[in-house]
Parts: C-alpha cells; sequence; structure tokens
C-alpha cells in the first residue's frame, strides 16, 4: 500500500518538530516507533543521555514503558547498571501483571461463556497480541470487554460469583437509562482493584457519537489471547474505537498513538470501510488528527488509500493536541475549556449543537444520587444535570 510519506522523510521532519521537546520526550517517540528503524534513532540520542528516572517516570505515564525496555535492550551497555535495574525491574512487574491479567481474562470469559453471554477482549492483551505480537510489549492496566446491553444484568450476576463488585449499584430504573446514557460498568476484584470494565458502547452518549457494541459484534474476527481463540472488533472498528478513546482524553498518553500507528501500518487494512464508518459517525476530524498525529510523532505515512479521509486545514490543530501531550498539560474533564476543545474536534454546527444538547440534558449517576425523585418523575432530572452542569462549570 502506498503512502503519502515513506518512513525516511517521516522520521526526517519529526526529528525537526520535537527539535523543541526534552530529552526524554525523545527518547520515547523513538522507542515507539512501529518501524525497525527506531532501533537506529534510539541509538542517536545516547549523544545526550536521558535523565534516567524522568524517563522511566515518563515512560510509564504513556503507558509505554515495556516499549522503551526493547528499544533500550540493545544499548544496555550504555545504560548506567543501578538505572538499568530500575528498567529491567519494572519490566517484570508488567510482564507478571500481564500474566495475572491473561489467567482472570480465561476465568472471566468462560464463566461468562458458559452462562450464556458473549463478550470481546478489545484493548489491553488483546491489542497486544494482535498488533505487539507479545503481551508483554503492551503496558498493562485492566481488562476491557465489549459486551451486549442487554447481556449486562446477568453478567454482572456471573461476575459477583467470580468475586467481582461493581462500583456502581443502580435501581432497575435508574440502570435503564444509564444503559442508554453511560457506557460502561467497572468492577473490583480480589486481584486488584478496577481491574474490569464492561462496555456496552464506544462512549457515554452525551459525546454524540453512537457506536453500540452490537454493531462491533456483528463484524468481530477472532484473535488469540492468551492461547485462547477469543473474538474481538475488526481493525477498521478498532481504528474508529481507539481513535474516539484518544479523543476523549484528549491524548494523553503516547500509547494510544502507538496502537494506532500500528493498526495505519497493516496492509490489509480496509481503509474504504474506515471511511464509511467515520462518515456515517461523522467523526472524520477525530480521524484526521489521529493519522496526523501518527505521522507527526511516529513517522508513519499516511496510506494514500487514507488521505481521503484527511480534512485539510488541521494541521494547527495537531499540534496543539502535540503540545498538549509534550507538556503534559492535563484537561479536567468537566472545564469549560475541555467541553471547547470537544467542540473543536466536532466537524459541523449541527453535530456540536447536538453534542452541547446531550452535555447538558442527558443526566447520569451524579444527578441520580444528589436527589431522590419518584419514578414518575424521572424526567425532571434532565433539569437537575443542566444546574449542575452550570455550576460546575462556573467554578472551573
Amino acid at each position: 500500500m502506498s503512502s503519502i510519506s515513506v518512513a525516511g522523510p517521516a522520521l526526517s521532519k519529526r526529528n525537526a518538530q520535537v527539535k523543541g521537546a526534552n530529552q526524554e520526550w525523545r527518547f520515547l517517540l523513538a522507542a515507539c516507533g512501529p518501524d525497525s528503524s527506531g532501533a537506529s534513532e534510539v541509538g542517536s540520542l545516547f549523544k545526550c543521555p536521558p535523565r534516567w528516572d524522568s524517563l522511566f517516570e515518563l515512560a510509564e505515564h504513556h503507558g509505554v514503558l515495556p516499549l522503551l525496555h526493547r528499544a533500550l535492550t540493545p544499548f544496555r551497555d550504555s545504560v548506567p547498571a543501578a538505572d538499568l535495574a530500575t528498567l529491567n525491574s519494572k519490566h517484570r512487574a508488567n510482564l507478571h501483571k500481564a500474566m495475572m491479567l491473561s489467567r482472570e481474562l480465561i476465568n472471566i470469559v468462560g464463566a461468562l461463556a458458559e452462562g450464556g453471554i458473549e463478550v470481546m477482549p478489545y484493548k489491553g492483551l488483546a491489542l497486544a497480541e494482535s498488533l505487539y505480537g507479545d503481551i508483554a510489549l503492551r503496558q498493562t492496566g485492566d481488562i476491557d470487554l465489549l459486551i451486549r446491553a442487554k447481556d449486562v444484568s446477568r453478567a454482572r450476576d456471573v461476575l459477583r460469583n467470580l468475586h467481582f463488585v461493581p462500583h456502581l449499584a443502580l435501581p432497575e430504573r435508574q440502570e435503564s437509562a444509564y444503559l442508554q446514557s453511560g457506557y460502561e460498568y467497572m468492577f473490583d476484584a480480589p486481584a486488584g482493584r478496577n481491574l474490569l470494565e464492561l462496555q456496552w458502547a464506544a462512549q457515554p452518549s452525551f459525546y454524540a457519537v453512537d457506536l453500540r457494541a452490537e454493531e462491533l459484534f456483528e463484524r468481530a474476527v477472532p484473535v488469540s489471547v492468551a492461547g485462547r481463540t477469543l473474538k474481538t472488533p475488526s481493525f477498521e472498528d478498532l481504528f474508529i474505537v481507539l481513535s474516539l478513546h484518544a479523543a476523549k482524553h484528549v491524548w494523553a498518553k503516547l500509547i494510544w498513538i502507538s496502537d494506532l500507528a500500528r493498526i495505519i501500518k497493516l496492509e490489509r487494512l480496509d481503509w474504504d470501510q474506515v471511511g464509511s464508518l467515520a462518515r456515517h459517525f461523522r467523526i472524520r476530524r477525530i480521524l484526521t488528527m489521529n493519522l496526523l498525529l501518527a505521522n507527526r510523532l511516529l513517522g508513519v505515512g499516511i496510506p494514500s488509500a487514507a488521505e481521503p479521509l484527511v480534512e485539510s486545514g488541521n494541521e494547527a490543530l495537531a499540534e496543539t493536541i502535540e503540545g498538549f501531550m509534550t507538556t503534559g498539560v492535563p484537561f479536567h474533564p468537566e472545564s469549560l475549556a475541555y467541553f471547547r476543545f470537544m467542540l473543536q474536534l466536532r466537524e459541523n454546527p449541527a453535530d456540536r449543537a447536538r453534542f452541547l444538547t446531550r452535555l447538558a440534558l442527558t443526566p447520569g449517576p451524579g444527578e441520580w444520587n444528589s436527589l431522590r425523585v419518584p419514578d414518575l418523575l424521572f424526567p425532571l432530572y434532565r433539569l437537575v444535570r443542566l444546574s449542575r452542569l452550570i455550576a460546575r462549570v462556573g467554578h472551573r
């Protein structure tokens, strides 16, 4: 598949773009590049060694410590012994956690299957296997499973028998609304807090991108995870879902760009289908940002088949996002600045209006817990939502 830019020119462009960045950030970008040229680029950076403790802290924050470990292994003689020992220790800890999560995943999927409930892993271990070829090469967090909304209640009962405890316990009326407006339940387990996320949509409904898990199940493909063949979303769907996830969190972690960069480089990716999905959900600008960031940060050429997806005139916005990533300045998800930025990512006034309307009038657990009303008056929670949102934004 031909590309707008090939690896060499893209890498040169990236070196120029990160000239003002600190040395630790340069090491991370070199370590995360999906091309074999990354190793030589890491070697050239040793002319000005990084602050090793800052580098490891930055790598952990961005979820790319295993990739950094792999990139530094050929140059271990150039890393101070104490720092190398620290890096190796962190790498072993990640591997042990990945193995623990693999066991938990197989137990969970098996128990749910016995109950007639189908789920799909789609981040974490599944991405590590399908994109990196090794569960040790992607920093572990939790277990993310997609599930059909109609199966959530039964799945919670099965998980309770495995000693998983949901963060939310909602009455029937509220849960019915939450399955329409929310997108996930989080669970604690004996093996750790926030160990499992069950998700039935790509995002909460107020983001106004109505991609439900039912659609993803229709196009699912097999993947090997921890020695078991399971279903996971197609790479085309993954590109959409992971693009939305990165945008929702304002690209706060480099690992999300790394994942997308590896999908971009897949020869068999059907860009026509990606484009059709982007147009259907009206998220072409969000996809543009991910294509541009993969190119700017990791030197990945934009495939010619993806060129029609790239909105012109968005380089400045991509540069702004890159600045957020480089400086590590976070967005508070309930701040006025965050909502303004989300509006920038939408493509037309109608989509921005839909986002604002849903944001203002879609109540959730916060509103339901703040005031108790009879089910007959449940629609009044929209006004509660609006008043609480105004109050929160006004204080930030």
